[in-house]
C-alpha cells in the first residue's frame, strides 16, 4: 500500500509538472486539451487511492485472510475412523489439530474455511461419507435442538471449490446445507428405534453448478402422530434448481423456517418457499442446522472441496 501510494504521488506530481509546462509553451486549444485529460487521469488515480483506503489497503494474495466463522456451537463428521467427531473445544484450534488439518482448513488467499472430503468412512442410515458440521446449541451436546414453531435462521457465503467428475464427464453432487430431523428420546422409546435419527427435511446441493433444493413430504396426511415419526413415514419431492447458475463463484444461502414454514433463499434474488400441509406436520420433529461437504458418490477417486467464508445462525 505504501509503495502504491508513493508511485501514485509521483505519478501525479509529473503530471502536474507537465501541465505547468503545456500552460506556458502550448496553444490555447492544446492546453486546453491536454488539462482536461491529465485532469481526467489525476481523478482516476485518486479514486483508485480511495478504493484502496476503503479495502484497507489489502491486496488479495498477498495478504491474508480469515473466515468469519465461529465454531463454538458446531462439531464436525469426517470421513475416517467409525466415523470420527470432533466438538468443541477440540474444533477451535482446527487450523493445528492434526486429526483436522487434512479435512478442514484455512485457505488464507480468499478467506475461507475449506471442508475437503471423499468417499470413506460413514455414519449411521446412509452409505456416504462427508466432512459436515452439526449444529449444538448447547456446545458439546446434541440434546438441545429447535422446532419450527421455536423458528430457527442460518445463512451462509460458500463457494464450490473443485469437485471430481463421474465417468460421464459430469461433476459430483455434494450437499452443502441441511435442516435435519431428530426424535426426542421420548419419541425414540415410543416407536421403540434404537436411536433419536430423524429424516432431514432439507437437503441443499451443489450439482453441476446450480443450487438444488430437495424436501420432504408426508405420504399419508391421515398418518397419526406417532406413525409420522418413523422415517418411512416421508417422501421424497423431486429437487428444484434456482434459476442462477453459481458455477465455482461465491454465493450466499439463507434458510429461515418458522411454523409450518421453509424459506430458502440464494443471493437475496430468488426464494423457495414451503409453507404446505407437510411443513406444518413436520412440526413433530426437533431440528439442527447442518453445513458443509457431504459428498454423494462411492466413486474410486471422488472428491470435494467446499469453501465456507461466512457461516451464521440465529434462534
Amino acid at each position: 500500500m505504501v509503495r502504491r501510494t508513493c508511485v501514485a504521488g509521483i505519478r501525479a506530481l509529473i503530471l502536474m509538472l507537465s501541465m505547468v509546462i503545456i500552460f506556458s509553451c502550448g496553444s490555447d486549444d492544446t492546453t486546453d486539451f491536454m488539462k482536461d485529460e491529465m485532469e481526467e487521469e489525476m481523478e482516476e488515480e485518486q479514486e483508485e487511492e480511495e478504493e484502496e483506503e476503503e479495502e484497507g489497503g489489502k491486496v488479495e494474495g498477498v495478504d491474508f485472510f480469515l473466515p468469519n466463522i465461529d465454531l463454538n456451537n458446531w462439531k464436525v463428521t469426517l470421513p475416517i475412523g467409525n466415523p470420527t467427531e470432533v466438538e468443541p473445544p477440540e474444533i477451535l484450534d482446527y487450523a493445528t489439530n492434526e486429526t483436522l488439518l487434512p479435512f478442514m482448513y484455512n485457505d488464507s488467499t480468499d478467506g475461507s474455511l475449506v471442508f475437503y472430503t471423499y468417499p470413506g468412512a460413514t455414519t449411521n442410515n446412509t452409505k456416504y461419507s462427508r466432512t459436515e458440521l452439526r449444529e449444538q446449541m448447547v456446545s458439546g451436546s446434541n440434546s438441545t435442538n429447535w422446532t419450527f414453531a421455536e423458528g430457527a435462521y442460518m445463512k451462509g457465503t460458500l463457494a464450490m471449490g473443485d469437485i471430481s467428475k463421474d465417468t460421464d464427464g459430469d461433476y459430483h453432487g455434494t450437499i452443502i446445507m441441511q435442516i435435519h430431523g431428530r426424535l426426542t428420546n421420548e419419541q425414540r422409546d415410543l416407536i421403540g428405534e434404537d436411536d433419536n435419527n430423524a429424516p432431514p427435511v432439507l437437503k441443499i446441493y451443489w450439482r453441476d453448478g446450480y443450487v438444488r433444493v430437495h424436501t420432504k413430504y408426508l405420504k399419508d396426511l391421515d398418518a397419526t402422530d406417532t406413525e409420522a415419526l418413523h422415517t418411512d413415514a416421508w417422501g421424497d419431492y423431486t429437487g428444484i434448481n434456482f434459476d442462477q447458475k453459481v458455477d465455482f463463484d461465491p454465493f450466499t444461502l439463507e434458510v429461515k423456517v418458522s411454523e409450518g414454514r421453509m424459506e430458502i433463499t440464494l443471493n437475496e434474488d430468488q426464494t423457495m418457499i414451503y409453507d404446505d400441509i407437510h411443513m406444518e406436520r413436520w412440526g413433530i420433529f426437533e431440528n439442527y442446522f447442518k453445513a458443509g461437504n457431504y459428498l454423494n458418490t462411492l466413486d474410486d477417486g471422488a472428491f470435494a472441496k467446499v469453501k465456507y467464508y461466512e457461516l451464521e445462525v440465529s434462534h
